[in-house]
């Protein structure tokens, strides 16, 4: 039998039921495939019309193992954890008051730094395999990854001068100046990006919600399964995932995990989609402009090998779902006052 670590199922009339000691996926009368429970580290039900039994739904809570649902545009709409996961009072006690103080606005800033810094050094690990084929863009990649880490710079004066007001500067007051900075950054990121992918894609540029490129839709999917990921990190360092900093509290918007999610997008996705473009991958739609399920398949496959991938961390090699985690935890003690400041990973070049 098969190790499997992160059973995706995506076809409509699919069950998900238990027997012995793993889960078993039907269609129908036919048994399409088994994942022993000891291996498993992951479920994603990716599409309507899959239905999972009480038996696997709570082999999966008592071991851990969190269930995610997506849409068909990898948007998440679900997730099921164990209950007690929820009772770390102390750890979102601190969580809500670092709202009001330096914490809040120190996280926030040291979240945008690490984005950036990713993004830099993305650009700069394409630009070095152009260097002999393509000088003129291996220039031109450098200048934009020089011109991001100038609004990473900005960041760092906002800290000192946040830190000569003594903390009376509060994350109210800075916030809209913080996304100014972001966005200057990312502006700069996707137009340098847009010209390293294939004309054949037509990537106008980074678009969210409602795109209809091919590497925009698998680039909103990619970040749906990095999403689930990153969200059981912040729910196992005993966090709330919907009390963030940066982005504003509304009901049913999870702050943090979206605050969270910013450091890892270079790293896993950008990495992982803009590479499989540079390869000539097709990522194939339907008439509505939407992934095929193949293709959504596939990016969620990549996506996942990706987290897989050991890079260096903190004077070790760790996979990246590790350094998601660990970093997840460093938040937490940071937010208790147990760690001075919190240091943000950064995708190697």
């Amino acid at each position: 039998m098969a190790i499997i670590q992160h059973l995706i199922v995506d076809e409509y009339g699919a069950f998900i039921g238990k027997h012995s000691e793993r889960l078993i996926v039907f269609k129908g009368d036919e048994k399409r495939l088994q994942a022993p429970l000891l291996h498993l580290e992951s479920v994603v039900i990716a599409n309507q019309g899959v239905s999972i039994s009480a038996d696997a739904v709570l082999a999966c809570t008592e071991r851990g193992i969190p269930i995610y649902f997506l849409n068909s545009m990898g948007e998440p709409y679900a997730s099921l954890y164990s209950a007690g996961l929820t009772g770390t009072i102390a750890t979102r006690r601190a969580q809500l008051e670092a709202y009001r103080d330096h914490r809040g606005l120190d996280l926030v800033i040291a979240l945008a730094m690490g984005k950036i810094q990713s993004q830099a050094n993305f650009l700069k690990y394409m630009s070095k395999y152009r260097k002999e084929s393509d000088p003129t863009l291996y220039e031109v990649l450098r200048l934009d990854a020089a011109e991001i880490l100038d609004e990473r710079i900005k960041l760092e004066r906002l800290t000192r001068a946040s830190d000569r007001q003594e903390g009376k500067r509060s994350l109210e007051e800075l916030r809209q100046v913080i996304m100014g900075i972001e966005g200057r950054a990312a502006q700069r990121y996707w137009e340098a990006i847009r010209r390293t992918v294939p004309e054949k894609y037509g990537f106008p540029g980074r678009e969210g919600r409602g795109a209809t490129d091919p590497i925009n839709a698998a680039l909103n999917y990619g970040y749906g399964i990095l999403y689930g990921q990153v969200e059981r990190a912040i729910v196992l360092a005993g966090l709330d995932p919907y009390a963030g900093f940066l982005h504003v509290d509304r009901p049913g918007k999870p702050s943090l995990t979206l605050d969270f999610i910013e450091e890892f997008r270079p790293m896993v996705v950008d990495r992982t989609i803009i590479g499989l473009a540079n390869k000539g991958v097709e990522f194939a739609q339907d008439d509505k402009n939407l992934l095929t399920p193949e293709t959504r398949r596939m990016v969620a496959e990549r996506v996942l090998e990706r987290l897989d991938t050991p890079i260096p961390f903190e004077g070790k090699r760790y996979p990246i779902r590790a350094i998601i985690q660990m970093q997840a935890r460093h938040m937490a003690t940071f937010l208790r006052g147990e760690r001075e400041i919190y240091q943000p990973s950064a995708l190697p070049w």
